[in-house]
């Protein structure tokens, strides 16, 4: 399994070496650690625990590239090891996040604070690296802004299980239908079909979102809800631009979402929600009139802490 971290504080390589082996449950000198532009004759290429590191510039100090083979029982998933690694080299660590951002990475401190992070590179030669933001204080990037990723909450994509059903049964009709027919099941970008399932999917996924804590984050930017809430709107217009049989699939499947987004928000008796998710776009006569704007999720995941 391999593993790329970031610290910020410098390590000597022996430290390095004696921080993997606890971390792997291994002896010391079952890990190389080397510079990989250096005498290759000096490496242990049978270690089962390997460890590269490279000097970096800016906030962080090395890079290290980590490889443990399969000879090494305990390999923990890299959030767990770089939690471990912290804590043995008393520094804080960077490794990748999941979502496909350039700048998306998770920061584990030797205190067990797990947090998200922002990490630019500069265009110099070498590039500096600066860890520009965080959502939570980190007192080795005392440099770095406190703040919410609301880029890393729109790259969430649970799984739609129900929009994904009403695809396939198109598809099925699509194939089944005689070649006359198949014009008006068109589901290409920009179409009606088209436009319901992409609308469909995001209604699922606010509402998976909303039934899970809004989990993995825990909150939830207000105008990603309202672009949500927008997307209900377009499926209450688009059922009557589809056929007949694909509009009475998508009435079904929205009853099942819907019942599930009522259960799962309240009425919003003061019309708060309105004036929070459109401003000054909230005037009479201007305010969405779908029974979905007039509900809210309590408490609100944007005013969460």
């Amino acid at each position: 399994m391999t593993y790329n971290l970031l610290t910020v504080d410098s390590i000597a390589p022996e430290v390095m070496a004696l921080a993997l082996a606890k971390c792997f449950g291994v002896a010391v000198g079952d890990v190389d650690v080397a510079d990989p532009d250096g005498d290759p004759d000096a490496r242990n290429w049978e270690a089962p625990v390997s460890c590269e590191h490279l000097a970096v510039f800016g906030d962080l100090s090395w890079s290290l590239d980590i490889y443990a083979d399969e000879s090494v029982t305990d390999r923990p998933q890299e959030s767990d090891f770089a939690a471990r690694f912290a804590r043995a080299v008393g520094t804080t660590v960077l490794f990748p996040a999941a979502e496909v951002l350039p700048s998306a990475f998770w920061a584990a401190t030797p205190e067990g604070l797990l947090t998200r992070a922002r990490l630019d590179l500069s265009d110099d030669e070498p590039p500096r690296h600066a860890v520009t933001a965080v959502e939570a204080p980190v007192a080795q990037l005392p440099q770095a802004t406190v703040t919410r990723f609301a880029e890393i909450v729109r790259e969430q994509r649970p799984d739609t299980p129900l929009a994904d059903a009403f695809g396939t049964s198109v598809q099925r009709m699509r194939e089944s239908a005689p070649p006359s027919q198949r014009s008006t099941l068109d589901d290409s970008t920009g179409s009606p079909l088209w436009s319901a399932r992409d609308s469909l999917v995001v209604w699922e996924r606010v509402i998976v979102q909303m039934e899970s804590g809004w989990a993995p984050s825990g909150w939830y930017p207000d105008d990603l809800y309202r672009e949500r809430l927008q997307a209900r709107d377009a499926l209450a217009e688009l059922g009557s631009r589809l056929p007949g049989e694909v509009a009475a699939l998508l009435g079904e499947t929205l009853e099942r979402l819907d019942r599930r987004f009522a259960a799962a928000t309240e009425e919003d008796a003061t019309g708060t929600l309105h004036k929070e998710l459109l401003g000054g776009d909230a005037a009479p006569g201007r305010v969405p009139g779908g029974w979905w704007w007039h509900r809210r999720p309590d408490p609100a995941p944007w005013e969460q802490t």
